[in-house]
């Protein structure tokens, strides 16, 4: 694992963040998977916090019996963890009220994506990490890449696992700082091998599933990506311009083919995160989808892939109307959108650019104005 000193910079201007503002500032610590050692550096930033004067506190941290891990837990102030029953089982929950209780200027609380037990405060721990910034309290925390929400089918077809505990995109957008704990594939792996990531009996089925040297490469690539995309936006935000740019703009337009529309959402929201844009999905009713016509089915795929959108940050635009094209291109002048972002044609493309009057008005249009389309496979 890496020296304290390695990332003494990276202290020090936490704490002239934790100085600067009464709101609490959120830095997250983010890795490709288990095991990489985000646990590690939040509780030697810890340590690094406590000697310079912070008032640093344990929230929630979660070794997994990994010995050099738990040894870092030593003397640091931990706040004691609240305890519900549950279906007839004690079980243990990070302490919100202890924590607004006390205090402290910081506080680390690790596994982000994390569902709180039923019956408390927020149904998830992201939302108790809010309430604890909006309380002026700093957090440290740490996620794996694989929960944030826009990245979840992609990540899946990865892994062949499905990621029930997600975390909207908004978190990393709203974060102060993201750190990237790397490792290479060989080095996670031979970590696996020493049992410093699950007991023995785990590891002989984490190499066959999980811990794959392509699985792992990809979501190493995926992990980079979203780290760079941040500085990026960072870089945009802090850095002044010399010449103002257009500000990217994106609008999605879907119809009632669910898959299509869950598609183009989900990767038109990546585009809006990258940029850190707005955007809109747009959907244009036709007469003959109006309510009375098209199956129930379709009616709730579509009001699902609303709410998916809303919940991944869009604006959404529901409009009647036979002239779609028409409708697409007033929708993109009237809120100055940069890129419109559609699904990929069910049809030959060649065929669908000589033949479908839709996408071939489309073209045409945009043709003459500065916006970008982009089809989304």
């Amino acid at each position: 694992m890496p020296e304290e000193t390695s990332n003494g910079n990276s202290v020090k201007d936490f704490i002239d963040l934790v100085k600067k503002s009464r709101r609490g500032k959120l830095k997250v610590y983010i890795g490709m998977s288990a095991g990489v050692g985000k646990t590690y550096r939040m509780l030697q930033e810890a340590h690094a916090l406590k000697r310079n004067g912070i008032g640093v506190q344990i929230g929630f941290v979660e070794t997994h019996n990994r010995a050099e891990t738990h040894a870092l837990l030593a003397g640091l102030s931990v706040i004691e963890r609240r305890k519900i029953f549950y279906k007839g089982k004690e079980l243990e929950e990070m302490d919100l009220q202890a924590i607004l209780n006390n205090h402290p200027e910081v506080v680390v609380v690790d596994e982000l994506a994390h569902s709180n037990i039923e019956g408390s405060k927020n149904g998830k721990r992201w939302q108790d990490v809010f309430d604890i910034l909006e309380a002026g309290i700093s957090v440290i925390t740490a996620v794996n890449i694989q929960h944030l929400e826009s990245l979840n089918e992609e990540i899946e077809q990865i892994t062949g696992i499905p990621i029930t505990e997600r975390i909207p995109d908004k978190i990393l957008e709203s974060a102060d700082e993201i750190v990237n704990i790397d490792l290479t594939a060989d080095e996670l792996i031979d970590r696996l091998k020493d049992g410093k990531i699950y007991d023995s009996s785990k590891i002989k089925r984490a190499l066959e599933n999980f811990f794959q040297n392509d699985k792992i490469l990809q979501l190493r690539e995926i992990a980079l990506k979203e780290v760079a995309h941040y500085l990026e936006r960072k870089i945009d935000i802090e850095v002044p311009r010399q010449i103002k740019l257009r500000p990217e703009r994106f609008l999605a337009c879907i119809s009632t083919n669910a898959e299509t529309a869950k598609i183009v959402i989900r990767k038109t929201a990546r585009l809006a995160s990258y940029y850190r844009s707005p955007w809109i999905v747009l959907y244009v009713q036709q007469s003959s989808e109006s309510m009375e016509r098209i199956k129930l089915d379709k009616q709730r795929h579509l009001i699902n892939n609303f709410k998916l959108a809303i919940e991944l940050g869009a604006e959404v635009i529901k409009l009647k109307s036979d002239r779609i094209t028409q409708t697409i291109m007033q929708v993109a002048e009237d809120r100055d959108i940069t890129t419109i972002c559609i699904g990929k044609p069910h049809l030959n493309l060649w065929q669908v650019i000589l033949k479908t009057t839709v996408f071939n008005e489309l073209l045409k249009n945009i043709a003459a104005r500065e916006t970008d389309l982009v089809i989304l496979s």
